[in-house]
């Protein structure tokens, strides 16, 4: 059996009674932790780990699709870029989650790229292996559906708010973003204010004046790149603001 080992939380390790650590990991993601621990340990001896700094790319847009990655520990984000160079962020992960579920059924190639926000890891299973695992368990494809009604639905949102979207809130709704993918309520920004800008289609000078309104707004504490949400409730209605 393979013996590598994540280095999972003491609580992960401790939640679930499976000899493997790849399998603890697996069981704690909702389209695989109904899987009987025979299988969930079955899946662990053909995953393959796989370990990325900040700032790596876990898969280039365009590029064939491999298989599905599981992201055991860390975090990720999943950008579009524009031909002009332009990046667009398209969602966030953070472990326990998957990515790349779409074109390991369709065949097709990445259709974004995914990119470490902090050191991450990941247990990537080859299309061929998937394949198999859910000829093995017909009920896990449904499952996957539900992880693709709420990639939709994120999509939805996301180009509601480009479109219709004034910057106050595309702002704010990147700043809970960030928080998100960190895990918590202060966080050093993974964007500089000149790519946050770009992404949000204006200049640096307008990001700095309006994160300067959200501190003297009670909202947020800034301090050079660091990020303090002060009000989430505020800065949430900011992001939901009705145009």
């Amino acid at each position: 059996m393979d013996t590598v080992s994540l280095p999972l939380s003491e609580a992960w390790e401790n939640q679930y009674d499976l000899p493997h650590p790849k399998a603890r990991v697996f069981s704690l993601i909702e389209p695989f932790r109904r899987l009987e621990p025979a299988e969930l340990d079955a899946l662990a001896t053909i995953a393959i780990s796989k370990s990325y700094e900040k700032g790596e790319t876990l898969f280039h847009e365009g590029t064939p699709c491999v298989g599905i990655h599981v992201i055991a520990q860390g975090a990720v984000k999943i950008l579009k870029t524009t031909p002009a160079g332009r990046q667009i962020v398209l969602a966030g992960e953070r472990a326990p989650a998957t990515v790349a579920e779409v074109p390991v059924f369709d065949g097709g190639d990445y259709p974004a790229t995914v990119v470490a926000v902090q050191p991450t890891e990941s247990l990537l299973i080859l299309r061929a292996d998937f394949h198999a695992l859910c000829r093995r368990n017909p009920e896990l494809p449904l499952r996957f559906l539900e992880i693709f009604g709420k990639r939709l639905r994120t999509l939805v949102n996301l180009v509601e708010r480009i479109t219709f979207g004034n910057l106050r809130q595309r702002l704010a709704q990147s700043l809970l973003d960030f928080a998100e993918l960190a895990g918590a309520n202060t966080f050093a920004m993974p964007e500089t204010q000149e790519q946050l800008a770009v992404r949000l289609g204006t200049v640096r000078e307008v990001v700095s004046r309006n994160l300067s309104r959200f501190q003297t707004e009670g909202l947020i504490r800034l301090v050079r790149r660091d990020v303090e949400i002060i009000d989430k409730q505020g800065l949430q209605a900011e992001a939901n603001t009705a145009i």
